[in-house]
């Protein structure tokens, strides 16, 4: 049997019996009942069997027509999601998108990037749950959440995009500086007040890696603690303590000399900023944009400090 070069004799059959008939096939596609008549047999000619019972009155499958039927019923669902495919990608991003992510993630930059993506996609809808607790994803019907995880991640059954790394680092005020010789190692910290992320053991460790990527740990006793990354930065503003902060939220204060940059050769172990999701499958446009715009806002973060620890 020669190869069948044209699968949209396969569509027109699966038409036909469908619509019960030629006439109301022809009908539904805008061709003529003859022309289309000529095609199915002209397919069965080619395949060399008869595909249907034709009478005056009424058209049936034969049991080769009735198997080959179900081939070409998946043959055309195949080609209709092909082309969703290609829909998806080319339609303008629209609806709402409902997202969980950080508080302080959201004050480190995710917000700045969400919201240049709302703006640049005027039918898109971004509702944020600005939480630190675990969020289910599926129960509360979130398109996808955001979190931080030291590696490696822990296996899930749902789906995870990484959008960038988030390190943090010391920082401390020009004042608090000013005030204190230049630290020229941690230990050299102990003698300076400190701020740090609250936790319900209110044991404070600061963990951080050196220049050559060894790890050490290093315990202090706070003057402020709390699980606000906002109220942590503030007070490392008006010179409360030392602070370890993800180095995005505190970048434009470095820049403009509000905060220092101490012991540069330390830093955190990267945190990897991840996305949740149900499934790949399925996933609209306006979705898969904003992803695509926490990746690249992301790596533009991250690259502002390449080079660094």
């Amino acid at each position: 049997m020669n190869q069948i070069t044209d699968l949209n004799d396969l569509r027109l059959f699966a038409e036909v019996v469908e619509h019960g008939s030629f006439t109301s096939a022809a009908r539904d596609l805008g061709v003529q009942t003859s022309k289309l008549s000529r095609r199915i047999r002209a397919l069965e000619e080619e395949l060399g069997v008869r595909l249907l019972n034709r009478t005056s009155r009424s058209l049936s499958l034969t049991e080769t027509g009735r198997q080959f039927h179900q081939h070409c019923l998946a043959l055309v669902a195949e080609s209709k999601a092909a082309k969703d495919v290609i829909d998806r990608t080319r339609s303008e991003p629209q609806g709402t998108v409902r997202i969980s992510c950080p508080v302080g993630l959201l004050s480190s930059g995710v917000s700045e990037i969400v919201a240049r993506y709302v703006e640049e996609n005027p039918h898109v809808h971004v509702l944020i749950d600005a939480t630190n607790r675990r969020v289910d994803v599926v129960e509360e019907g979130l398109d996808f959440a955001i979190r931080v995880r030291l590696p490696p991640l822990v296996d899930t059954d749902l789906a995870v995009r990484q959008l960038g790394l988030s390190i943090q680092i010391l920082v401390a005020s020009p004042d608090l500086g000013a005030r204190h010789p230049v630290p020229e190692s941690i230990e050299a910290l102990r003698e300076w007040p400190t701020l740090s992320m609250a936790n319900s053991s209110e044991k404070f460790v600061w963990n951080l890696l050196d220049a050559d990527g060894q790890s050490m740990s290093w315990n202090h006793q706070p003057r402020l603690a709390t699980d606000d990354l906002a109220s942590l930065r503030m007070a490392a503003l008006r010179g409360i303590g030392v602070a370890m902060l993800p180095r995005e939220l505190v970048d434009a204060d470095i820049q403009a000399g509000k905060l220092r940059h101490i012991l540069p050769e330390l830093a955190s172990t990267p945190g990897l900023v991840h996305a949740i999701f149900p499934s790949r499958r399925g996933m609209v446009p306006a979705v898969r944009h904003l992803l695509d715009a926490l990746v690249a806002g992301f790596e533009e973060l991250n690259g502002k400090w390449q080079g660094g620890v």
